[in-house]
């Protein structure tokens, strides 16, 4: 069960044109995205109410959306507003529109109750658009698996020694534990590895020249948004303690993963960083070598998610790196009871 009221991202601000339709499904809804002569974002429910035709084949036109089997025309409110070859429009013909929001380069969309839409639920990921963060934003992974499993990939840091060895792993991650908390309808997971290499891409990136202080703290929002916050410093600068000064490198991976289906994905992320800003080679690196990174999470995630289906109820343990994980489960599994409670 997904939960309904709440924003997801629906697609990048890239994606949709006021060219053409853009389609997408999301929460197992078909969904036709254009925009406005003036740029504003639409969503619509995909189908005609006449035949059922998928919208998306048809053409924008202006401000609206012509299906492209009969030529019925939909306003940006899902209302029929012209059918060739009659006057009267039947009080019934219209479909669903969505509530949206082109907020951090992303097309939100509210996929609940429009009423109940409230923009300041969106998570506040300021640093994508700042001046003083570089923001590379990557085509999004469809994936075969289901959504949380990627929660849990983000919020389980200790993956990144064996997943991830050659590039951001380091087998010192489980030499020091981690600390769970729930705090401001959030749940945070917090490492810090101190004084110890940098791993390979990081000492890439900073050139140290001896050991490390390093951070390891994912923030995550319900149904799934979550920001990991990493970095390095040279070891004993006080980092651990907030200053910010002296040689440190400092990035975040910021996810969003969006339900197609339950068994299917379209993960939205994006890589923000606060050095080399103007650096064309730590761009390509981010754009290129930090994408491969995550490739080697979706090998590892879509045979979870097969090894799953092939075997269903087989049971499960869970380990002391799985509490985060857990709490992040267990705070959405409230809030859509909850949500299902004040539906009815």
């Amino acid at each position: 069960m997904f939960l309904r009221n709440a924003w997801y991202v629906a697609a990048w601000d890239r994606e949709v044109s006021k060219d053409k339709p853009f389609a997408r499904t999301l929460l197992n809804e078909p969904i036709v995205f254009y925009r406005q002569s003036d740029g504003t974002p639409v969503a619509l429910e995909d189908r005609c109410c006449h035949r059922h035709a998928q919208l998306s084949l048809g053409v924008v036109v202006g401000d609206n959306l012509r299906c492209g089997y009969h030529g019925l025309k939909f306003d940006a409110a899902g209302a029929c507003v012209e059918i060739p070859g009659q006057d009267r429009i039947p009080p019934d013909a219209r479909i669903r529109s969505y509530p949206v929001i082109e907020r951090w380069n992303w097309i939100w969309i509210w996929m609940g109750d429009p009423a109940k839409a409230d923009e300041s639920l969106i998570p506040d990921w300021w640093w994508t658009t700042h001046p003083e963060w570089a923001c590379t934003r990557p085509d999004p992974f469809h994936m075969r698996c289901h959504y949380q499993l990627i929660n849990d990939n983000v919020l389980d840091v200790t993956h990144l020694a064996y997943v991830h060895s050659s590039s951001i792993g380091s087998a010192a991650i489980n030499e020091f534990p981690m600390t769970t908390e729930r705090v401001d309808g959030k749940v945070r997971m917090t490492r810090w590895i101190i004084d110890r290499p940098a791993p390979p891409m990081y000492q890439g990136f900073g050139q140290f020249n001896a050991n490390v202080d390093r951070w390891q703290i994912v923030e995550h929002q319900a149904p799934c948004f979550s920001v990991n916050f990493a970095g390095c410093a040279d070891t004993g600068t006080g980092a651990r303690e907030g200053n910010r000064s002296g040689h440190r490198i400092d990035l975040m991976a910021l996810s969003a993963p969006t339900p197609e289906s339950e068994n299917t994905t379209h993960y939205f992320f994006c890589f923000v960083r606060g050095f080399n800003l103007q650096d064309a080679t730590t761009e390509k690196m981010f754009a290129e070598d930090f994408v491969r990174v995550f490739r080697e999470d979706v090998v590892v995630i879509e045979a979870q998610q097969r090894r799953m289906e092939s075997l269903p109820g087989a049971p499960q343990i869970s380990i002391a790196v799985d509490a985060a994980p857990m709490a992040a489960r267990r705070m959405l599994d409230e809030m859509i009871e909850k949500d299902v409670r004040t539906s009815r």
